[in-house]
């Protein structure tokens, strides 16, 4: 028990450490960061509940002030930005990833984890994020999502690294891979 709350807290802190890797911002005011892979990672390493509660702890420690996020925003003030949708987002995402980790089981995992990252980490995430980005920027639903189409190259791209590292971490630590337990 207490070794998948240590894990929970150390993806927690990637998701943080992941918000020091150089990010830029898009015209949307929506910065393009490495964060939503830690994201992904959450969900495939973690399973559903565990990666969620990875989440929550970023999202909690944000709101509270703490300057984890890309270019070192926290505060309050973060849910009222046009990130808001992504930012909370952020949980449902980890979820569903882990979700269809958890229930898709063929023998590598190489390939669960990238769907399941693509399910959850960009369908879900996007969802939630072009919900917000619409309400917070006043604009229309296809109008945000417009603003949003230059990240999924990117995030396509983190779905195949999710993929591969959770591959890595099942062949070299199998009991690590809660998702899989």
């Amino acid at each position: 028990m207490e070794h998948r709350i240590v894990m929970a807290g150390l993806f927690a802190a990637l998701i943080a450490a992941l918000g020091l890797v150089p990010s830029f911002q898009l015209i949307s005011g929506v910065p393009i960061s490495a964060q939503s892979l830690g994201v992904m990672l959450c969900g495939t390493v973690l399973g559903a509940r565990r990666g969620a509660l990875a989440v929550i702890i970023v999202v909690v420690l944000v709101t509270l002030g703490l300057p984890l996020l890309a270019g070192g925003r926290g505060g309050p003030a973060v849910l009222a930005g046009p990130t808001v949708g992504f930012f909370l987002g952020w949980i449902p995402a980890a979820y569903v990833t882990g979700l269809v980790m958890e229930r898709w089981r063929p023998s590598s995992v190489a390939l669960p984890a990238a769907i399941a990252s693509l399910l959850g980490g960009v369908v879900v995430l996007y969802a939630c994020g072009i919900v917000g980005m619409a309400a917070v920027l006043d604009r229309s639903l296809p109008e945000a999502a417009m603003l949003s189409l230059p990240f999924i190259p990117g995030d396509l791209v983190k779905c195949v690294l999710a993929g591969l590292i959770t591959r890595g971490i099942a062949t070299a630590r199998p009991q690590s891979l809660l998702s899989r337990a």
